[in-house]
């Protein structure tokens, strides 16, 4: 039996993430996802927030902790609606997507400028 903890999760605050210009990802990451600079006495990290979780931007040549192994995305929740204006306009943007059906969600993947692959999801299928 396991036992229980002493803390309990709340939900995704934030992934931590390494691009090789900070201006430009806060840029994109305002621009295309709609995320908005939080703490902004922080620099760095720049992070950008929406919906109770986010993005924590470090430069590559930072003071970031030590890299770990990989990352394989970053998934952001989003409503049927939401979801559905992201395929439409994130192509317009430049943006190539991959759709993929789950059965119980629905999901977009697309690379932000720095290569890390991220994924719009919703469970209004």
């Amino acid at each position: 039996m396991v036992d229980e903890p002493t803390f309990r999760i709340e939900g995704l605050d934030h992934v931590a993430i390494e691009v090789a210009d900070l201006d430009a990802a806060e840029r994109w990451y305002a621009e295309v996802l709609g995320l908005e600079r939080a703490i902004p006495e922080w620099d760095p990290p720049r992070v950008m927030a929406g919906g109770g979780g986010g993005v924590a931007l470090f430069p590559v040549d930072g003071d970031s902790v030590e890299p770990l192994p990989g990352m394989n995305h970053i998934a952001f929740r989003v409503d049927r609606a939401s979801f559905d204006a992201a395929r439409e306009r994130l192509p317009e943007r430049g943006v190539e997507l991959r759709f993929s059906d789950h059965g119980q969600s629905h999901s977009v993947y697309f690379e932000d400028p720095d290569g890390h692959r991220l994924e719009l999801t919703t469970y209004e299928v």
